[in-house]
């Protein structure tokens, strides 16, 4: 029996991560509604709603082969998009923006020093311009929400993976 009694993952996740009662901060979160929306995906991906559920996605990520995170990143330039991988993840995850980024460094931390086998990781994401209290992205991040749809697709193109639009 382990520890963490993991559901079920598939090999590939999909996960949005953020508050979104501070506007901006929900930004990955609503790229991964608007990918739920926009598509129909294989039994292969799961696309989740972390939220700021931090060590609990350890549970529902353990398993899966191939993990892409989604987040408002912190930067310079409000909606600068950025794409990370490799030691790219791990150091933009030490630059937190919230609470919730210590939570999955702390997953990806036991994954890497906890006998998990660690997925490959790519993080993309913008940088927030709005962290105030409301529910509504920013002009500037609703802007992007398309690109980094389109980015998420591109990715997951890469793993083999072929959405099919909704009609």
């Amino acid at each position: 029996m382990s520890v963490i009694d993991p559901v079920s993952a598939p090999e590939i996740t999909v996960l949005g991560v953020g508050n979104i009662v501070l506007r901006d901060e929900g930004f990955g979160v609503r790229v991964v509604e608007a990918l739920q929306e926009k598509y129909e995906w294989p039994e292969n991906v799961q696309l989740l709603d972390g939220g700021t559920l931090g060590m609990e996605l350890l549970r529902f990520v353990s398993g899966t082969k191939k993990l892409l995170v989604i987040d408002a990143v912190a930067g310079d330039t409000p909606g600068k998009v950025y794409r990370f991988s490799g030691d790219g993840v791990s150091n933009h995850f030490n630059e937190k923006l919230s609470a919730h980024e210590i939570g999955i460094q702390d997953v990806l931390t036991v994954f890497k020093f906890g006998g998990h086998e660690m997925p490959e990781t790519v993080v993309i994401g913008a940088v927030p311009e709005n962290l105030d209290a409301g529910m509504e992205l920013s002009d500037t991040l609703a802007a992007r929400v398309p690109e980094l749809c389109d980015m998420a697709v591109k990715e997951l193109s890469d793993w083999g993976v072929k959405p099919q639009p909704r009609k």
